[in-house]
């Protein structure tokens, strides 16, 4: 039984430049130092990093007078950094340079004049940061279903979640010049990401079964786990080599491995070696 792994798959740039962040940090020794949620989508990560010193908070109420907050790598919105602020904390910034773009591009829109949509999950906190970070509420639709509900608005701008597909801003794109006199795109969608998703699927094309590997709140890769099955192989998403089972690889001549953007190569090459082990 061979193994192949995608290109691309594991660490993208964001995420490195934010572990790399956040681990100096904790390293440093000049007090206590926190993240609000999680700094990646990661468990085996995060608990490294907290082995280091870096606490994981729910609350800002939550982090040690005096603290270093570092900011994950999904970005925080205005008022929670205005909250930080107020509270005393030490703000090291790890957010990932895309994300602070689309965080840019949709102050742009809104300051020029454009009801802002945003292409993303409602509840992720990449999303939340870009919302947070305007001055009136944001729309925020995950395809062009969402755009049902919405007001009515001359003129529309769109931004859209760094690791969205392709295809989602394309349809909602498609469905508002239907509606919308003027619409204005910005594709924030990282390049990694729509790379990353490319080459799970060529993967996907020429194996028997495919094994998606990151954390189970991350949204890239269980896209990639989504985009898997969507091409009629079998794929199976873990987190780490201990949820593997044999009897998927019964009489599998090729299998295909790929992991998310916040998916250590330690992990990976650990899933590799109990592949090939079985």
């Amino acid at each position: 039984m061979r193994v192949a792994v995608a290109p691309g798959a594991g660490f993208c740039f964001g995420v490195k430049r934010a572990l790399k962040i956040a681990f100096d940090a904790a390293r440093r020794g000049d007090g206590a130092v926190v993240t609000l949620g999680p700094i990646i989508h990661n468990p085996q990560v995060v608990a490294k990093l907290e082995e280091e010193g870096l606490a994981v908070v729910q609350n800002l109420s939550d982090a040690p007078a005096g603290a270093t907050l570092v900011v994950r790598s999904h970005g925080l919105g205005r008022a929670v950094l205005d909250e930080a602020a107020v509270r005393g904390l030490r703000i090291v910034d790890a957010t990932c340079p895309f994300v602070k773009q689309a965080q840019d591009r949709a102050r742009d829109l809104e300051r020029d004049g454009y009801q802002v949509v945003v292409v993303g999950e409602e509840r992720h906190p990449e999303v939340l940061s870009i919302t947070g970070s305007l001055e009136e509420a944001a729309s925020v639709v995950d395809g062009p279903g969402g755009l049902e509900d919405l007001p009515q608005a001359p003129r529309v701008g769109v931004v859209c979640q760094t690791t969205q597909p392709l295809e989602h801003l394309k349809a909602v794109i498609d469905r508002l010049l239907e509606s919308t006199g003027e619409v204005k795109v910005f594709n924030t969608i990282c390049r990694a990401t729509s790379e990353r998703q490319r080459n799970a699927l060529d993967l996907s094309a020429r194996v028997d079964v495919m094994v998606v590997v990151g954390g189970k709140d991350s949204a890239n890769t269980r896209r990639l786990w989504e985009l898997c099955r969507e091409t009629g192989r079998d794929a199976y998403h873990i987190e780490t080599a201990d949820e593997l089972e044999p009897s998927w690889f019964e009489g599998k001549e090729e299998v295909g491995v790929t992991g998310g953007a916040s998916t250590p190569q330690w992990i990976i090459d650990d899933v590799v070696r109990a592949i090939e082990g079985m």
